[in-house]
């Protein structure tokens, strides 16, 4: 057999095997990544195991033209929660949040990401919260501030929730860094007034209870 065929086979060979090659390393790629969407959501429902439904009605005006990251908001439970294996938040208690920075690749002229980070009881204690926002709605009866409460059923892990309010749309994950990204495609900043109500699945954050500066 002629060097020459020998080289010729050997070249066809490795042409059939490459596309062969490249088809495993795809799969390959793909099985990651079904692996990884596997382990996001059996973490997200891990952390939803964790949760309870509570409702809270906005205690402060938020307007992300006005309120860099950093910026402070609070809103105020309605009904009693009893977290799970944590304290129980009776009605009133404040919880306290912050605006952030969020990447979320949710399009849009004006973004507004919101955090929930602690509960404070009126003992002095505060306790770290995880909170994800599942519904916003105007209050339109201060004597029933929950009459359009559709609270969380434990199993949803996320919403895509379009025009909360005139314009915006709420986008939130139970394993999201954030309680809720705010999301306008028709103005330039985002507005929520403090008669707006807000179903959240909330648990304790890790850390614990802790106790505020002047308390005893």
């Amino acid at each position: 057999m002629s060097r020459k065929y020998l080289t010729t086979l050997a070249i066809a060979a490795i042409l059939v095997a490459l596309p062969s090659a490249g088809f495993a390393q795809e799969a390959n790629v793909q099985s990651g990544q079904d692996s990884q969407n596997t382990q996001a959501t059996s973490d997200a429902g891990q952390q939803a195991g964790r949760m309870v439904p509570a409702t809270a009605v906005l205690a402060t005006d938020i307007d992300s033209r006005k309120m860099p990251p950093g910026s402070a908001f609070q809103a105020k439970l309605q009904d009693k929660v009893r977290l799970e294996g944590g304290p129980e938040l009776p009605a009133g208690t404040i919880l306290s949040g912050r605006v952030v920075n969020d990447d979320t690749q949710a399009g849009g002229t004006a973004k507004l990401a919101l955090q929930f980070t602690e509960a404070q009881l009126k003992n002095g204690q505060a306790v770290p919260i995880k909170a994800t926002i599942f519904n916003v709605y105007n209050v339109t009866d201060d004597d029933a501030p929950t009459a359009n409460s559709l609270q969380w059923n434990g199993v949803t892990l996320g919403v895509d929730q379009i025009d909360v309010v005139s314009g915006v749309d709420l986008h939130s994950r139970i394993a999201g860094p954030n309680s809720g990204v705010f999301v306008s495609t028709k103005k330039e900043d985002i507005k929520l007034s403090r008669s707006i109500g807000v179903d959240l699945a909330i648990a304790p954050s890790a850390g614990g209870t802790q106790q505020t500066a002047g308390s005893n």
